[in-house]
């Protein structure tokens, strides 16, 4: 065992989980994550950052990030909003350490230097990534020890499992990925774009035929209450500062996931729309008070997530369902191990979270899974360990007194050089 043990009780590794839609991080061994904000962060131009010198906020040469959701609630001129991540992956380094920045500061108020880090990554991260990130974490906060392990893994591990099919439908993708024994079988991988940002972006579309306006709350004055469809009567603030597109988009569409959440709900069986006419409506109230009930589109808009076939705008239905995600991921491996994926498709991601979800994965996959194997889903009941199932997973495996040999310790990298990531971490 090179380079001492860094478990016992003295120093608790810290656990960080970044996802597309938030960070999610905390101390291993605990059983949700500290600090969950999301991912996106404002960013101000060096001309007017000379104007704005208030509130907290992480300087990063020259610029100045708003990190968390205050600091990134406020409306304020001229703040673009990004986020750091592209496909999963770092693209942006600065605004990716603004956040580390932001984290080790403000949620675990602890120096960097004293604590060894585990890190999810996605399963089709790069070599040179990797070994970026390996470099950055040991070079610049100097932290004890390292490893890297991907999402999925540690989505099976917080499932008790080493072995399963782990669907992760998040903000920007629906992934399959097998597991076995604690790998990832690269080949058996199979993405698609379908997940929360596409149902967000059925959404818009049907507020734009409804001919409903989304007014974002920073917008809104005082509103007076209006019977039901009659249209809003609200007042606007007045001395809105001139905010930017990106901002304004990103408040618009925090109004549509609070929809998303309320209103949508996948049907059980395929889209019929006989059967979504009888649907029970449910009644929602926009921000400005324009309010109306919602019947068949409740159904019809998440019904893409299943069959795309039937969502207009998608060209010649090249993308996949859900349920043929499963089933092409699981038909790409081995014959000998389908048995031990059937029998553990692992449900995880806020996207999973859709009223009615799993129950119509269940129902479909029972359709297409061959008579001689045994199919179980396994989708955990609360909304905390569906989403941050990875994180939740890198607790339990950094606080497991087996998995202390296998940090990548500050030794070893002054030794190995970053290359040793590849090397270490699967």
């Amino acid at each position: 065992m090179s380079g001492g043990v860094y478990g016992g009780d003295e120093v608790g590794a810290l656990v960080f989980d970044i996802g597309s839609f938030s960070v999610r991080a905390g101390y291993a061994g605990e059983d949700c994550p500290k600090a969950d904000f999301p991912t996106t962060v404002g960013l101000l131009s060096p001309e007017e950052v000379a104007l704005e010198l208030d509130g907290d906020k992480d300087k990063k040469g020259g610029k100045v990030y708003y990190i968390d959701t205050n600091a990134l609630h406020v409306a304020r001129e001229g703040m673009e909003v990004l986020s750091p991540l592209k496909n999963g992956m770092i693209e942006d380094w600065e605004c990716f350490q603004a956040i580390l920045d932001h984290t080790y500061g403000k949620h675990v108020k602890s120096e960097p230097g004293l604590h060894p880090v585990l890190m999810s990554e996605a399963p089709w991260n790069t070599r040179a990534k990797r070994e970026k990130l390996t470099e950055l974490m040991f070079e610049h906060y100097n932290i004890p020890a390292f490893f890297l392990c991907k999402t999925a893994v540690l989505t099976a591990f917080a499932n008790g499992r080493s072995t399963g099919l782990v669907l992760d439908s998040g903000a920007t993708h629906t992934t399959a990925i097998p597991v076995h024994d604690g790998y990832i079988l690269q080949q058996g991988i199979v993405k698609s774009p379908l997940a929360g940002d596409f149902i967000s972006m059925q959404c818009r579309e049907l507020f734009q035929e409804m001919n409903i306006d989304i007014v974002p709350p920073y917008m809104i004055a005082a509103k007076e209450p209006v019977r039901e469809g009659a249209p809003p009567n609200w007042k606007k603030k007045e001395k809105l500062p001139q905010v930017s597109k990106s901002w304004h988009n990103f408040t618009c569409n925090e109004v549509i996931q609070d929809f998303q959440a309320s209103v949508l709900q996948v049907s059980d069986s395929p889209y019929d729309e006989q059967v979504a006419a009888q649907m029970p409506t449910v009644h929602y109230e926009m921000p400005n008070g324009y309010n109306t009930d919602y019947g068949a589109e409740r159904l019809r808009i998440p019904e893409g997530l299943f069959d795309p076939s039937n969502v207009k705008g998608l060209s010649g239905n090249t993308m996949l369902g859900v349920g043929h995600v499963v089933t092409t991921s699981i038909g790409m491996c081995d014959i000998d191990i389908r048995p031990g994926l059937y029998g553990s498709v692992i449900v995880t991601g806020g996207n999973t979270l859709l009223q009615g979800f799993t129950d119509r994965l269940n129902r479909e996959l029972s359709q297409k899974t061959p008579p001689s194997m045994r199919l179980k889903l396994i989708a955990s009941n609360s909304t905390m360990e569906r989403r941050f199932s990875p994180w939740i997973g890198g607790s339990i495996l950094a606080s497991l007194g087996t998995f202390q040999q296998m940090w990548i310790s500050k030794q070893e990298y002054e030794e190995g050089g970053k290359q040793c990531v590849e090397r270490k971490c699967p």
